[in-house]
């Protein structure tokens, strides 16, 4: 069986406050983008995980699509399977891509052998994986709160709007934006500003809290963003703790030549 993860982008993301346990609280919008991941899963004699396309860093038994199927294990008696990942979405980047394919390895899963788990059941066993796991299992508009595992609903429609993604070659780790980002607290109610305010009015009140310290230690990343609003971006902004950067237009633009050997996606929302 055969499914495709997609990615997110951020808009807007507070840092509220700083847990206990090392974590920090956010508020931010999850806004799913139609890029994605190749995942496919079958029954297996012995259990074996493949991927192919983009490189993916890290040990591979620390992959998340193995720790999800090893989740599941725990609580039923699955047999062995094949997983083949074709990586598409850049990792690094704030686009969630490896959250996104732990969320689809649960939800096929669930439908290969017929687990019978619930939405929302789905959503605590992602939760256990990672931050933003919970909110690709159904991939629509949502805020995020908490680390990002406490998900609502919102009355957010991009439909119409022209997406362009860029990353440069830039790699970016959460603990790495986290350990740099200056602590300021912030608080404005994304949901509230989102489902009420004109996308023209973001500019200037929609803000990336990691921005900040992230541009000051890679520049391009900045520089990206100001492109963006130079050739006629409604609005821009670093995803996520970076690195990739995007901009929603209200015409079809071509920046292909301004990012030259950057990764870059576009596409109509």
């Amino acid at each position: 069986m055969v499914s495709f993860p997609p990615c997110k982008i951020n808009l807007g993301l507070n840092i509220t406050s700083k847990r206990a346990d090392g974590y920090h609280d956010i508020e931010t919008c999850f806004y799913p983008l139609p890029w994605t991941d190749i995942l496919e899963i079958i029954p297996s004699r012995e259990f074996s995980f493949l991927y192919s396309g983009t490189a993916i860093p890290g040990e591979l038994d620390q992959n998340l699509c193995i720790k999800a199927y090893q989740l599941l294990r725990e609580d039923f008696d699955l047999p062995s399977v094949s997983i083949h990942l074709h990586k598409i979405i850049p990792t690094g980047a704030g686009l969630g891509g490896g959250s996104s394919d732990a969320a689809h390895t649960l939800k096929l899963l669930n439908t290969i052998f017929d687990l019978d788990l619930s939405l929302e059941a789905l959503k605590k066993y992602a939760s256990k994986l990672g931050s933003d796991c919970s909110f690709f299992i159904e991939a629509k508009p949502m805020l995020g709160e908490g680390k990002g595992e406490i998900l609502t609903a919102l009355a957010l429609d991009l439909r119409g709007y022209y997406l362009i993604l860029v990353k440069p070659d830039v790699h970016i780790s959460t603990a790495e934006a986290y350990a740099k980002v200056k602590l300021q607290l912030s608080f404005k109610n994304i949901k509230n500003y989102l489902e009420k305010s004109h996308i023209t009015e973001w500019r200037n009140q929609l803000k990336n809290d990691f921005e900040e310290s992230v541009f000051k230690n890679h520049t391009i990343i900045g520089e990206i963003k100001a492109t963006m609003y130079k050739k006629g971006a409604l609005y821009a902004s670093m995803s996520g703790s970076g690195s990739s950067v995007f901009g929603l237009f209200n015409f079809q633009v071509d920046l292909k030549q301004q990012f030259y050997g950057m990764t870059y996606w576009a596409g109509s929302l």
